[in-house]
């Protein structure tokens, strides 16, 4: 399949979502590092819709897992991770969300706020003037380096390689999830999740982990929260939360 990678061994039986969305391969340094003991499929989301991805991760997972799986996703990624499990609960055995964004609208706004407090006042105009351009691929790196800024701690010296930028994705994609959001939509769906739900979040996050765990604790009967000490939105690139992140994945994922 085009829009896959896979690592280790079969059976393939934990499954990595990047998030953005439309930002393909960026789980591929966490799939690496689990990879020794265990089969991992990384799909990589090329629908421009948020149903079009939910569909096209349910065929991998048909297709190549090993069901159910343990389903581990990153920012957008958990949103997707939380949508297909709450749609076919029989493809999934656990879920975790890695640096979810908040399931409720009151707590999205503190998001860009906490992000432009962390940065200069030319780079509070950068962002701005890069964030009215969406559907240019240079801007929407640039963005992305900006705000990658502010939502760190203590990063390591390290560069993700082998990612793939859509914005024409991101702008379709987050229009639609945004406003699941908004009309409670999303976290009404988060309620029929079965299966047993675990958050990852850093402290340093600038998306606030009461906006995941608030929402969700009473929404989802098995929920349980992890916050990392010192850690910003990417756990595996933090210098001081990166071991400890691994080790609860390892621990969590069966």
């Amino acid at each position: 399949m085009d829009n896959l990678r896979t690592y280790g061994s079969p059976p393939f039986s934990t499954v990595l979502l990047h998030g953005g969305p439309g930002v393909t391969g960026e789980m591929a340094p966490v799939a690496q590092e689990l990879s020794a003991g265990r089969g991992i499929l990384e799909p990589l989301q090329t629908k421009d819709s948020v149903d079009g991805q939910v569909e096209e991760l349910k065929l991998v997972l048909e297709e190549m897992a090993s069901s159910p799986v343990a389903l581990a996703g990153y920012s957008w990624g958990a949103w997707l991770g939380t949508l297909l499990a709450a749609r076919h609960p029989s493809l999934v055995q656990k879920l975790i969300l890695i640096s979810s964004g908040p399931f409720e609208e009151k707590y999205a706004a503190q998001v860009m706020e906490t992000r432009l407090h962390r940065l200069s006042k030319k780079e509070q105009d950068d962002v701005k003037f890069l964030m009215a351009r969406p559907e240019d691929p240079l801007a929407f790196g640039l963005l992305g380096e900006l705000l990658s800024k502010a939502d760190f701690y203590d990063p390591l010296p390290m560069r993700p390689e082998g990612l793939e930028l859509r914005p024409e994705i991101y702008k379709k994609v987050w229009k639609e999830a945004a406003e699941l959001r908004k009309s409670g939509e999303l976290l009404k769906e988060a309620r029929s999740i079965q299966c047993p739900v675990v958050a990852v979040h850093g402290d340093h996050d600038p998306h606030p982990a009461t906006g995941v765990q608030k929402p969700l604790s009473g929404a989802i009967h098995d929920f349980r929260l992890i916050l990392l000490e010192q850690c910003g939105h990417t756990p595996w690139m933090e210098k001081r939360a990166r071991d400890e992140f691994f080790k609860v994945l390892t621990t969590e994922l069966p």
